[in-house]
């Protein structure tokens, strides 16, 4: 086994060490080898992988490496060689957070909520991916200028991915109604929640359409639940670990719909940092674990809620008609004061649209204006 530089092999070639500026770096010989960024190994058009992983060898080593400039060069046991840009490498080596980067939490001091406007956002590419990384980076946005009809966000909507369907139909009322079915249908304030946990998957982000809202109360909460979480991982460590173990379900029922569903409240990627969060105080059922893991979890689950229910973290804001706000249901925790039709009409209509076509919308701009140069 050879190597130099900065770069160091384990006796049986099986572990690599690169010294990075942030220390030095692990990565397994059978790792690199299934990413060989050639024709060979990776389908050069769609990135995607063309041999078999699982009958590479499992004491596949790395026979010699060495540094060429930006560069790491590898052979490989099997006879392959490869050349590794080392910004690839170095993307690999992310240091522990409790957050995925690229977000920016925030609280009640956010001073003021990231805005699009309708007509820009559907006419100009550039305009669109502002919202879309307004939307990721802080969870929600707030749109202006939406035509004031039932279906007026739908042109918008067609501009980032398909309308997802649910058992309510594709855009729906938002407005008290006799013989509710749900208790959104009701004046009575809603306590902060993330929507439709009880389904599988859950409806990515929620498009939320005022028409008018002339009724007295009814302005909207909003919690940057990612915030909740990070605050809780600092004050309350064993809380905060109890609510990313225990898995409650989540049911939702009514005389043609049956949905049931489960996860934690506090969900977190393979490595470590919070992903998502649940909390629809509605249709939880939580089993009927040992009794001392229940105490846990509902001391846990108490400490979570006095959270974003807090002053400290609430943003409070009442839509006007043509505004709309896009929240990312899988952070944001959204609720709302109770109203009273005496005062006039509150009338919003609402749909979802999936993550991975708003994700993938995103993307796909950011590199195509970067390509040509219309953003940085």
């Amino acid at each position: 086994m050879t190597a130099s530089g900065k770069v160091r092999l384990s006796p049986d070639g099986q572990r690599l060490t690169l010294d990075l500026d942030t220390g030095p770096r692990e990565f397994a010989a059978l790792w690199l080898r299934e990413r060989t960024p050639d024709a060979e190994t990776l389908d050069p058009r769609t990135g995607q992988r063309l041999i078999e992983a699982a009958e590479l060898p499992l004491d596949l080593a790395v026979e010699h490496a060495e540094l060429d400039g930006e560069t790491l060069a590898l052979c490989f046991s099997d006879g392959q060689a490869a050349r590794f840009p080392l910004a690839e490498l170095r993307a690999e080596d992310r240091p522990r957070e409790t957050i995925a980067p690229g977000r920016t939490l925030w609280d009640a001091g956010l001073s003021e909520p990231p805005r699009a406007d309708f007509a820009t956002a559907l006419a100009d590419d550039t305009a669109l991916l502002g919202m879309l990384e307004g939307l990721h980076r802080y969870g929600f946005v707030l749109v202006s200028g939406v035509p004031i009809d039932e279906d007026g966000m739908q042109a918008l909507i067609d501009r980032i991915g398909p309308l997802r369907r649910t058992n309510w139909g594709g855009i729906a009322d938002v407005k008290s109604v006799a013989d509710a079915y749900d208790l959104t249908m009701t004046q009575r304030g809603l306590e902060p929640h993330t929507d439709n946990p009880y389904r599988d998957p859950i409806p990515g982000y929620i498009w939320l359409h005022c028409l008018t809202n002339a009724a007295d109360g009814g302005d909207n909460t909003l919690v940057d639940g990612y915030r909740a979480a990070q605050v809780l991982a600092e004050r309350g460590p064993a809380a905060f670990d109890c609510l990313t173990r225990v898995t409650p379900g989540f049911r939702y029922r009514d005389e043609t719909t049956w949905l049931e569903s489960e996860g934690p409240l506090i969900e977190l990627d393979g490595q470590g940092r919070v992903i998502r969060v649940r909390y629809s105080n509605r249709t939880e059922r939580v089993a009927a674990l040992p009794t001392e893991e229940l105490a846990r979890y509902y001391a846990a689950r108490r400490a979570f809620y006095e959270l974003i229910t807090s002053d400290e973290l609430t943003v409070h804001l009442k839509l006007d008609p043509g505004q709309m706000l896009i929240m990312d249901n899988y952070r944001l925790l959204h609720g709302r004061r109770a109203y009273e039709l005496a005062g006039g009409v509150r009338h919003l209509r609402q749909g979802y649209v999936d993550r991975d076509s708003t994700a993938s919308r995103r993307l796909v701009l950011r590199q195509r204006l970067a390509e040509t140069g219309e953003v940085a």
